[in-house]
C-alpha cells in the first residue's frame, strides 16, 4: 500500500460501497474496510475491492488471546488485504503471535500485509485514560509505550493521532508506519473524535498515511473533497 490517502468505507451494503466507487471511475484508491461493512459483507467485499484494483486496510482492530489471534492472522493474510490492525494492548506476545500468524498465511506469490498496531483510539481523552482505564499516563505517553511494544514485537506501525505521530518517528525511526485517522478538511467537524487534524497539518508533523472517512464520503462532491485531502497531504499549492 503506497501513502496516498486512505478513504474509510463507513458504509454497511455493497450497493452503497458500489454507488460512491463508480464516483471515481477508473481511479485505484486505498480504502479501509472496518467493521460495519466487513461484519455486514464478509470477505466477498474485500475480493470485490481487490477485483476492481483497488488496496485494501481491514480494520477490524484484532484483540484477543494470542492464540486466537495468531490463527485469525492466518485466515485474514489470505483475503490478499494490504494493510491489518490489531490492538496493542492485547499485548507483545499476542502482537507476536499475529506477526506469525500473518507469515504463515501469506501465500509464495503474495505481498505480506502490512501489520499496524491500535495505540490509543482517537476518542479517548485524558479524563478517560485516566478515569476509566486507571492509566497514571498521559496519551501521548501511553501511545509511545504501545508504540514501543508494538515496534519490538515486530509490527510495522501504528495507528496513532497526529499529536503522537512526531515524537513515534523521532523514537523509533521514520520507517515506522504512523497511521493517522481523524482526518478532517474542516477539524471543527469532529463529531465522535476528539484528536483530530487536517492533511496538512498530518503531513507537517509526520504521520506516514491518513485515513479520511467523513470528509469525503459525505461531502457534497466526494471526488472533489478526496483530490483537496490529495492535495494537502502531497503539499501541492
Amino acid at each position: 500500500m503506497d501513502n496516498k490517502p486512505i478513504v474509510a468505507l463507513d458504509f454497511s451494503t455493497e450497493k452503497e460501497v458500489t454507488q460512491f466507487l463508480k464516483l471515481f471511475a477508473d481511479t485505484q484508491l486505498n480504502l479501509k474496510v472496518g467493521m460495519e461493512l466487513f461484519y455486514q459483507q464478509g470477505p466477498a467485499i474485500i475480493y470485490s475491492l481487490k477485483e476492481a484494483g483497488h488496496d485494501v486496510f481491514l480494520d477490524i482492530k484484532l484483540h484477543d488471546i494470542p492464540t486466537t489471534v495468531k490463527k485469525a492472522m492466518t485466515g485474514i493474510a489470505g483475503l490478499g488485504v494490504d494493510m491489518i490492525n490489531m490492538h496493542a494492548a492485547g499485548g507483545k506476545v499476542m502482537m507476536e503471535e499475529a506477526r506469525e500468524g500473518l507469515d504463515k498465511g501469506t501465500g509464495p506469490n503474495q505481498q505480506k500485509p502490512l501489520l499496524i498496531a491500535v495505540t490509543q483510539l482517537t476518542s479517548t481523552t485524558e479524563e478517560m485514560l485516566r478515569d476509566e482505564q486507571r492509566s497514571v499516563d498521559t496519551i501521548h505517553d501511553s501511545v509511545l509505550h504501545y508504540a514501543g511494544l508494538a515496534r519490538d514485537a515486530q509490527a510495522d506501525g501504528v495507528v496513532c493521532s497526529t499529536y503522537e505521530a512526531e515524537s513515534i518517528g523521532e523514537s523509533l525511526g521514520e520507517s515506522f508506519l504512523r497511521v493517522t485517522p481523524g482526518i478532517r478538511l474542516n477539524p471543527k467537524n469532529a463529531h465522535d473524535q476528539k484528536r483530530v487534524a487536517t492533511p496538512e497539518r498530518a503531513r507537517e508533523l509526520g504521520s506516514t498515511h491518513i485515513v479520511v472517512g467523513r470528509s469525503i464520503t459525505q461531502a457534497a462532491d466526494p471526488v472533489q473533497s478526496y483530490l483537496e485531502v490529495l492535495r494537502q497531504w502531497e503539499g501541492d499549492k
